[in-house]
C-alpha cells in the first residue's frame, strides 16, 4: 500500500531553512561586515546564540575597525609621576588613583621617560633604603601612533606582554595613553573593579570636538554643559533622548545626528544605551561650540 509522500513538519522546514542559511553564510564570504552581523543577530533572535556571546562577537568585529584615538585616555586625564619628585610627593598620588602603572615624565608630559609599576615600589617600603633613584625602577615605555588599529595593538600587547602604551600624534607630542584593558573593554564591555573612580563624572572631554558621554547623563546637565536647549520633556537622560531620535533601540556603531551633535553608540544592550561618543559637527558657529570654548578651562582641567 502506498501511503503517498510524508508531510513535512513546518517546524522542521523553518529549522532547515535557518540551517541552510547559516551554512550558506559560513561557506561563502559575506558581502560585507553588516551582512555578517545581521546573520549573527538573527541567530541570537532564534536563541542559537546568547546575547553576551553576540555582544562579544560584535566587539571583536568593531575592534578591527577602531583605532587607538577612539578609546585612548586623553593627555589631560593622564596621571603621571615626575621623574625628579621624591616618593613622599608622588606616593599619595599613586595610592589615591589606585592604578598599577604610571607614566614617568621629565620636564613635561611630552617627555615620557619610562613606566613605573606600583608593585616595584614595594622594595622602597621593605628595604627602607635612604637612597632612592626612580630611574632604577623604570620599565621601557612603548610609543604608538593614534592611527594604529586596536586589533593590531592587542596582538602586540600579547606578544610583548606590555599592558600600557603612550600614544603620540603626528608631530611626536603625547596625546594620551592606552592600556590592554581599554582594548578588551571594547570586546567584553566595561571592566569595573572596586578601584574605579569618576563615578559621578558623566561627560568626558576627549578634545575640542569630541566627547565621551554616559547615557545616564541628565539632559539638563547636557544642556548646561554645552549651552543648548535639547527638549527633555519626554526623557530625563541623553540616552533616552538618543533612543527617541533613533526611533528604536540603537546598536553599537549606530549614528544619530541631532542639530549640531553627532552621537555614535559605543555600548548598548537590548534594554538601553550605556555609552555615547559625541562630536560637534560645526565647531565654528554653533552655540554649543562657543559655549564649550568659553568654558573649556573649567571642564578640561588644562594640560600641564
Amino acid at each position: 500500500m502506498n501511503d503517498g509522500p510524508l508531510m513535512n513538519d513546518p517546524a522542521d522546514d523553518r529549522q532547515r531553512s535557518w540551517t541552510e542559511r547559516l551554512g550558506d553564510a559560513l561557506l561563502r564570504e559575506p558581502q560585507d561586515r553588516h551582512q555578517l552581523i545581521n546573520i549573527l543577530r538573527d541567530a541570537q533572535g532564534r536563541e542559537l546564540l546568547d546575547a553576551d556571546a553576540l555582544e562579544m562577537i560584535e566587539g571583536v568585529l568593531a575592534v578591527s575597525q577602531m583605532r587607538v584615538r577612539d578609546v585612548m585616555l586623553p593627555r589631560n586625564q593622564m596621571i603621571t609621576v615626575d621623574r625628579d619628585a621624591s616618593p613622599e610627593i608622588f606616593l599619595p598620588i599613586m595610592v589615591e588613583s589606585a592604578h598599577s602603572r604610571f607614566p614617568v615624565i621629565g620636564d613635561n608630559k611630552d617627555e615620557v621617560v619610562g613606566i613605573l609599576l606600583a608593585k616595584d615600589m614595594l622594595k622602597y617600603f621593605v628595604c627602607k633604603e635612604e637612597r632612592f633613584d626612580i630611574r632604577e625602577l623604570l620599565r621601557p615605555v612603548v610609543f604608538i601612533p593614534e592611527s594604529k588599529r586596536l586589533n593590531v595593538l592587542l596582538r602586540e600587547f600579547r606578544a610583548s606582554r606590555n599592558h600600557m602604551a603612550v600614544v603620540v600624534d603626528e608631530y611626536g607630542g603625547v596625546s594620551g595613553l592606552i592600556t590592554i584593558e581599554d582594548v578588551l573593554e571594547q570586546i567584553v564591555g566595561e571592566i569595573e573593579d572596586e578601584h574605579d573612580v569618576d563615578e559621578d563624572l558623566t561627560i568626558f572631554k576627549n578634545n575640542d570636538e569630541s566627547y565621551t558621554i554616559k547615557a545616564i547623563t541628565e539632559i539638563e546637565e547636557f544642556n548646561d554643559y554645552f549651552g543648548v536647549d535639547l527638549n527633555g520633556d519626554e526623557f530625563d537622560t541623553i540616552g533616552g533622548f538618543v533612543v527617541k531620535q533613533h526611533g528604536s533601540m540603537p546598536k553599537r556603531d549606530d549614528v544619530i545626528i541631532v542639530d549640531n551633535f553627532r552621537f555614535t553608540v559605543m555600548r548598548s544592550d537590548k534594554r538601553r544605551v550605556h555609552l555615547l561618543r559625541m562630536s560637534l559637527l560645526n565647531t565654528e558657529n554653533s552655540p554649543a561650540s562657543k559655549a564649550v570654548k568659553d568654558d573649556s578651562t573649567e571642564h578640561s582641567g588644562g594640560i600641564s
